[in-house]
């Protein structure tokens, strides 16, 4: 079991020489600009403000790493599709994004959709760019909150057609405010970090 009390910050990567390269389990979160990816980290620590939830979208432009009970990072990439960014910060994040992704440190990939709205092209990208890893990667449906029930079935039927997601990949249900969704993910991400130490 990972003690999630011992969440530490550990660096913000802008190279490829920056990434941790010591062999644990990297577990990796990536989702809009707007889509809740701090408040979902923050949730699934049970921490209230570990991962900076920025007050403007955006605000994380590089790799971001933390260290979870010395056993496995975490690890923040920037959110995407924000139009105020420049081309030139927007292909700087691109080259970054595409080193660490052929890098082979992924063990398990997030993505943070908004389970209100129907997947953006960014966010198929996005999925693209999870799924030519070949690590286990799973979707996570946020602000399930603001949605009603009757709407739920309907929604991820849209994010799994619309993301092209193969049958394996999970689709969770989650809310960053309510906590739902949280003990499914933590005991898939607890499974892939217990797999990639036998592993080792």
């Amino acid at each position: 079991m990972l003690n999630l009390h011992q969440a530490e910050f550990i660096r913000s990567a802008v190279k490829t020489a920056d990434f941790p390269a010591d062999g644990l389990p990297q577990i990796v979160f990536a989702g809009k600009s707007n889509v809740g990816k701090s408040s979902t980290i923050n949730k699934i620590l049970n921490r209230r403000n570990f991962a900076r939830v920025g007050g403007q979208p955006g605000k994380t432009i590089h790799i971001n790493f933390f260290s979870i009970d010395k056993q496995a990072y975490f690890v923040d990439l920037p959110g995407y599709g924000y139009a105020k960014v420049s081309k030139g910060e927007r292909d700087r994040w691109a080259a970054l994004l595409e080193t660490y992704f052929t890098s082979g440190l992924i063990t398990l990939g997030i993505q943070i959709v908004d389970i209100r709205h129907k997947p953006t092209a960014d966010d198929k990208t996005m999925t693209d760019c999870f799924l030519a890893t070949g690590q286990p990667f799973v979707v996570l449906a946020n602000k399930l909150d603001k949605i009603k029930k009757s709407e739920l079935a309907g929604n991820l039927n849209t994010i799994r057609e619309t993301l092209l997601l193969p049958e394996e990949v999970p689709v969770i249900p989650f809310s960053a405010e309510k906590g739902t969704g949280r003990d499914e993910i933590l005991a898939l991400i607890e499974d892939h970090v217990a797999a990639h130490s036998t592993q080792a």
